[in-house]
């Protein structure tokens, strides 16, 4: 379930910035501004690409035509809220409530605290996808593009963010300069017989972000290569096995 009440000791820390990383929906964020929000100058939010129409092209649940990409932060957003709905089970279930254009409109709106808000992409690395499955499941569709974001390179982005003042109202996409293909992704892997995901998806829609801005605005760039986020999450993934 959301985040909706907090430990009184959390709120005596009066933090002048809050970093939310699990916002989920309108009800707790806004849960979050209220306890918070006679300390805390700024709140800096996560949220994610599936605020784009473009995720909802791709999920076959927008008619017509694909987006253009790279996607900006000022493309266009989905047309449908609760994009997971449908597939609760029940009132109770996060999905039910998850909506990350509600927590959006929540942080940038308060009228009283400061908003930040961050999109991020696929994350991988150690321990959050370490399998790479998110490149491996749809090595069917090799010309399709999603961007990704090695775990370390989004919490430089993130701390960026939360730092830097000038991120004040400011949304922000976060995710690697440029975006392979699955073909040129694999081209760097090992072979893997992962399963394959054939649930049904629109692949003219490639979910690509543009992330000039927070490099533009905030001089995020990556602090681990694409090689070596790669290398350190291969490696990450054959010592889980192995412990297994």
């Amino acid at each position: 379930m959301p985040v909706r009440e907090f430990a009184p000791e959390a709120i005596a820390f009066r933090p002048e910035v809050l970093l939310h990383m699990v916002p989920m929906g309108e009800a707790d964020t806004k849960a979050a501004l209220d306890a918070f929000r006679n300390s805390a100058k700024r709140i800096v939010a996560i949220s994610s690409g599936d605020v784009y129409r473009a995720y909802e092209v791709f999920m076959n649940s927008e008619p017509g035509g694909v987006e253009p990409t790279p996607l900006r932060e000022d493309s266009a957003l989905r047309a449908n809220l609760y994009p997971y709905r449908k597939i609760a089970a029940s009132r109770d279930a996060l999905e039910y409530h998850y909506d990350k254009i509600l927590v959006e409109r929540a942080v940038l709106h308060d009228g009283k605290m400061a908003g930040t808000v961050l999109r991020l992409p696929k994350v991988y690395g150690p321990r959050d996808n370490n399998d790479l499955a998110t490149i491996y499941r749809y090595r069917h569709h090799p010309k399709w593009r999603w961007t990704h974001g090695y775990l370390e390179n989004v919490a430089h982005a993130i701390a960026l963010a939360v730092m830097d003042d000038k991120a004040t109202g400011r949304i922000y996409n976060v995710g690697e300069q440029v975006t392979p293909t699955i073909e040129e992704r694999l081209k760097t892997l090992p072979v893997a017989d992962a399963p394959l995901d054939d649930r049904p998806a629109n692949f003219a829609q490639d979910i690509v972000y543009d992330t000039s801005r927070i490099r533009n605005e905030l001089g995020f760039c990556e602090i681990v290569s694409y090689k070596e986020g790669i290398r350190r999450t291969l490696r990450a993934s054959t010592k889980s096995d192995s412990a297994k």
